[in-house]
Formats: C-alpha cells, sequence, structure tokens
C-alpha cells in the first residue's frame, strides 16, 4: 500500500506543473483589440524640396574711410542701432589740425576782400574824377584857352586813373576763386575730420564685430557688421531642371529650424546664372517678419508640382525604430512586421515609397506593445 501512496501525490504534482504552461499559453496568445486602415492610392500635389540659408537683405560691413587708431567703440554683438548712430570714434588731433587750418586760410581770403573792395573803390573815384577834369581840359583846349602841354598831362592822368582801376578790378576778382578754392578746402577738411565719427548708414543690429579701442583702423579692413533687423529672407539652392517651378511673384511654404510652423514666402529673385559645379541656382525668397528669424538659420522650400499618385496610410500607423520604418499588416488576423520606406507628409497621413501595396490593411494606431504574430480583434 505505501508504493500506491506514493505515486498519487506524485500524479498531482506533475498534473499541477503542466496547467500552469497551458494557462500561460492561452493568456499570451488573447486577441489585440486594434484599429485597422486601408492603404489608398491618392492623388498629393509634386513638391520639390530646395535647402538654403536665411540671410538678411540688407547687411553692410562698416569700415573706415581714413586711418587712425580707435578711440571708443560704442556697440557690442547683438546690439540695436539706429541710423546715424556713432558706432566708432577715431583719434582725429590731425584731421583736426586741418580743418582749422583751412579756416584760418579762409579767414585769411575773407579778410582781403574789403580791402580790395576798397581799393577798388578808390581808384574808381581816382578814374572819374580824372575824368571830369579831362572833359574840362578838353572844352577849354577847344577854346585855345589852355596849352598842349597841360592838355597831354590830363590825358595822361585819365589813363593811370584808368590803369589803376583796372589792376584794382583784377586783384578783387582774383580773390574770388581763391575763396571758393579756401571753402572748398574746409570742407574736404571737415569731412575727412567726420569721418573719423563712423556711423550707423542703416538701423539694424550688430552681428559682428573686429575692432577693439587702440586698434589702428586702416581703410576697408571690417570693423563692424550690420544687418537691418527683421528684414530676411530664404537662399535656396534650387536644381537647373527644377527652375521654371520658381517664378519671381511665386508664393511657397517655408520651413525652417527652429520655427514651429511652416511660412508662406514669395519668391523675389531667381538668379539667371547657373553653377556649373552643382548645376543649381540661387532663388531668394522674402521671409515674413517674425522674431525667430537669424541670419545663417537652415530652411527648406517647397515648391508646387503637378499632382501624382501616391500609396498613402495615416501616419499613426509609421512605428519608427532608429532608422528603421514599419507598419504592422493584417494577414488572417494576424500582425505582421513590414518594412516601408517613406516619403512625404501630409497632416496625418504619409506616402509609402516602398514596402506596401495599395488595399493592404494596417493597423492604425499601433498599440503600444503590439508585436509580430500577434492575434488581432478588428474593431471599427
Amino acid at each position: 500500500m505505501k508504493p500506491l501512496a506514493l505515486l498519487i501525490p506524485l500524479a498531482l504534482l506533475i498534473s499541477c506543473g503542466n496547467e500552469a504552461p497551458r494557462r500561460s499559453a492561452t493568456s499570451s496568445s488573447a486577441p489585440v483589440a486594434v484599429q485597422v486602415s486601408t492603404a489608398a492610392t491618392q492623388e498629393w500635389p509634386a513638391v520639390y524640396e530646395a535647402t538654403g540659408t536665411v540671410r538678411a537683405r540688407t547687411s553692410g560691413t562698416i569700415s573706415s574711410q581714413v586711418m587712425g587708431y580707435v578711440q571708443q567703440v560704442s556697440v557690442q554683438v547683438g546690439d540695436r542701432v539706429r541710423q546715424g548712430q556713432i558706432l566708432v570714434t577715431l583719434d582725429a588731433r590731425e584731421l583736426e589740425e586741418g580743418v582749422r587750418g583751412a579756416e584760418a586760410g579762409l579767414a585769411e581770403v575773407r579778410s582781403a576782400i574789403p580791402e580790395a573792395e576798397s581799393a577798388m573803390a578808390a581808384a574808381k573815384a581816382n578814374l572819374d574824377l580824372a575824368e571830369t577834369t579831362f572833359k574840362r581840359i578838353e572844352d577849354l583846349a577847344a577854346k585855345k584857352s589852355i596849352s598842349n602841354q597841360e592838355f597831354d598831362e590830363a590825358s595822361a592822368r585819365v589813363k593811370a586813373a584808368q590803369a589803376n582801376y583796372e589792376m584794382a578790378r583784377s586783384k578783387r576778382a582774383q580773390l574770388d576763386p581763391r575763396l571758393a578754392r579756401a571753402e572748398q578746402q574746409l570742407r574736404s577738411a571737415t569731412i575727412m575730420r567726420d569721418y573719423a565719427r563712423i556711423a550707423a548708414p542703416f538701423s539694424g543690429i550688430v552681428t559682428a564685430k573686429s575692432v577693439e579701442p587702440g586698434n589702428l583702423a586702416t581703410p576697408g579692413a571690417p570693423l563692424l557688421t550690420i544687418e537691418q533687423d527683421g528684414v530676411y529672407r530664404l537662399e535656396a539652392s534650387v536644381d537647373e531642371s527644377r527652375l521654371p517651378a520658381a517664378r519671381a511673384g511665386a508664393t511657397v511654404e517655408v520651413a525652417l529650424e527652429g520655427v514651429d510652423r511652416r511660412l508662406n514666402a514669395c519668391v523675389s529673385e531667381v538668379v539667371p546664372a547657373v553653377d556649373a559645379a552643382s548645376r543649381s541656382s540661387i532663388v531668394k525668397i522674402d521671409l515674413p517678419a517674425i522674431p525667430q528669424l537669424r541670419s545663417g538659420m537652415f530652411g527648406r522650400a517647397f515648391f508646387p508640382l503637378a499632382s501624382r499618385k501616391v500609396v498613402e496610410v495615416p501616419a499613426s500607423a509609421i512605428v519608427e525604430r532608429g532608422q528603421l520604418q514599419s507598419v504592422f499588416v493584417v494577414e488572417n488576423g494576424t500582425a505582421r512586421t513590414r518594412l516601408v520606406t517613406t516619403g512625404q507628409r501630409a497632416k496625418d497621413a504619409v506616402e509609402v515609397l516602398s514596402g506596401l501595396s495599395a488595399g493592404e490593411k494596417v493597423v492604425a494606431p499601433v498599440p503600444t506593445g503590439l508585436e509580430d504574430g500577434a492575434r488581432l480583434e478588428v474593431r471599427q
């Protein structure tokens, strides 16, 4: 009887051990409730995507027109400046000396003018007196009341007075070009002195600075770079085969890094030259004024082309694992993983370039934890 008593508990243990795996297998094969969508062929507008860089429409490099040591730099990178604001001041002592010298020369010429005019007036008075006297002498000579000697002396006095008057007029006339030259020299010296105070040519923001107090500024050497704030454009590189789609005045969509929405922008210029190396041309697209814009940002421009047929699925059907993209295809009530290649996105739909055919059903949205081979319960 003892052997029989030992076999019964052993049989019970074996029976209990087999029951647990059976329940586990039953639970793991329970169908997963999902919703499905059919991959469909749709007409999508064809779009050509071009990449480019955001640049300021108006940008200026500030440099000095005269040589001199920098005394003061009034701005830093990122500062906003207004038109006419003084940005850099140079040592202007030599230029000031030039202005003072020109002022002295002008003052000298101007002081000579009253003297010359007085001399001319005196000479004119002498001439008038000599002419009046000569007329009287001439009348007396006609009456034989004076000698020939007296007549000749009166005539000589008129000629001498006339010569003195002409000389005085000539000296006064010579002062006019001297005055004009002195005024021009003063204007030139003043302009050169004003070059020592370098001002902003337009309102904007300082984007680069390569000068410090004490540096020697030379003509043409860049000191600052200013970009007109709020006026930017995207300069996109477009393949020459796609240039017909880029027309001046056309409206295109633009996507920029750091901006969470697409912008409507206008093509302002298509550069007619094509780069021989890249076989592309630059298309300039004026951007709307938004606070996030910065020069140098990366951007994409989307040029509309003719419509095309594509296979689309809901965006929620796409599973991304690193660089791989896949969908779960419904086959005989079972989920099967299918690698796909996707293209463009439009709202909640994704273009499937390969790996899926129109009419196949995919799981959308994909439940958390869904695996290849899982049984499915399709719900509407």
